[in-house]
């Protein structure tokens, strides 16, 4: 329905294990961006359990809309449009939200939007700058993903390069595991990485002089464990001083960032593109973002990164869905979860 400032949409975000709900409307104004997290659920496990993230889902999602709601100071009787981010992610988790987004618009009679997940991280930065960024390279830095992508547009997304194994978010949380640090990964190896010195220890970068713009991090998350326990990975030697984990944890993130920063360069160069845009819960990485900084001021291009709260999932990036909806392509009541990456 319309109200004083345009159509209010109510977006959905259930991919992993956030639980996410926000208002705003076809002006881009966000007015509500309600996450619950589930990070001492899964704390314990080192990692997101699909089953308990989809319980978690199913008992967090009405409460959390409920307040996306209150907090817009709307009723639902208002929202004028639906929007879900259906893709990619685990598949129970985002049933949940796909589930919930199709009922409410059935009961609503309002059009249903759905959209990817991977590009709405990089919508963030339209968000965030409050104008158009397109045409750009985007560069998505998750838990579950890692990709380059050449944007044409909002809705015209070419993927360039991926990761053919681990994603950086999840090494990082691997490795803060081997280090002992905690769950989850990224800031706990941020923090740690702080007092160390990120050239104590020289781990592998793969990919980084290859044409390929594709990425694998497998190699250093097994060199890091080499490094902790010996080529054997036998969990025995004596226990890491706090210096020698922070060095670890410094050396890691550098190598990391040098193969994004080197990769994101070459994406630039090759396109000829004059803008990249960051997205995904690792651009919240500050030693990251400084180094883009740096890269993209050489290149006379302009770097675009969400604030903070849009960097991890959230549901005001399903503001993607507005572009959708200004050219009229709906979901249909029978839309599916989809867990692989679909452009």
């Amino acid at each position: 329905m319309a109200g004083l400032s345009g159509i209010y949409f109510l977006g959905i975000e259930t991919s992993c294990d956030e639980t996410a709900a926000a208002v705003f409307t076809d002006e881009l104004k966000i007015f509500a961006n309600v996450v619950a997290s589930q990070t001492d659920l899964h704390a314990r496990f080192g990692g997101v359990v699909p089953e308990v993230a989809a319980r978690a889902h199913l008992q967090r999602l009405l409460p959390v809309i409920d307040e996306a709601l209150k907090q817009a100071g709307i009723g639902l009787e208002q929202v004028g449009c639906v929007a879900v981010l259906n893709m990619p992610g685990l598949v129970g988790a985002l049933l949940v939200g796909v589930s919930a987004a199709k009922a409410l618009a059935l009961a609503l009679d309002v059009p249903l939007v759905s959209a990817n997940h991977i590009e709405a991280h990089i919508y963030a930065c339209r968000l965030a700058a409050g104008r158009d960024i397109f045409p750009c390279v985007g560069l998505v830095v998750s838990g579950g993903h890692t990709s380059l992508f050449h944007c044409r547009s909002a809705l015209a997304f070419e993927l360039l390069g991926t990761t053919i194994d681990d994603a950086a978010g999840e090494a990082f949380d691997k490795v803060s595991n081997i280090l002992g640090l905690g769950f989850p990964g990224g800031p706990a190896v941020e923090r740690a990485a702080q007092t160390g010195n990120p050239r104590a220890y020289d781990f592998p970068r793969s990919f980084l002089h290859d044409e390929r713009l594709d990425f694998s991090f497998s190699g250093i998350k097994t060199a890091v464990l080499y490094a902790v326990h010996g080529q054997g990975a036998t969990q025995g030697g004596p226990p890491l001083t706090e210096q020698q984990r922070a060095d670890l944890a410094a050396s890691f993130q550098q190598a990391v960032i040098d193969v994004l920063v080197g990769k994101a360069r070459q994406a630039l160069e090759r396109t000829g593109l004059g803008r990249l845009a960051l997205g995904g819960g690792v651009a919240a990485n500050s030693k990251l973002r400084q180094e883009l900084a740096g890269m993209t001021h050489e290149l006379n291009a302009e770097l675009y990164v969400p604030t903070p709260g849009l960097c991890t999932d959230n549901a005001a990036m399903a503001a993607i869905t507005v572009e959708k909806w200004r050219s009229g392509q709906f979901a249909p009541l029978d839309l599916d979860a989809v867990p692989t990456l679909k452009l």
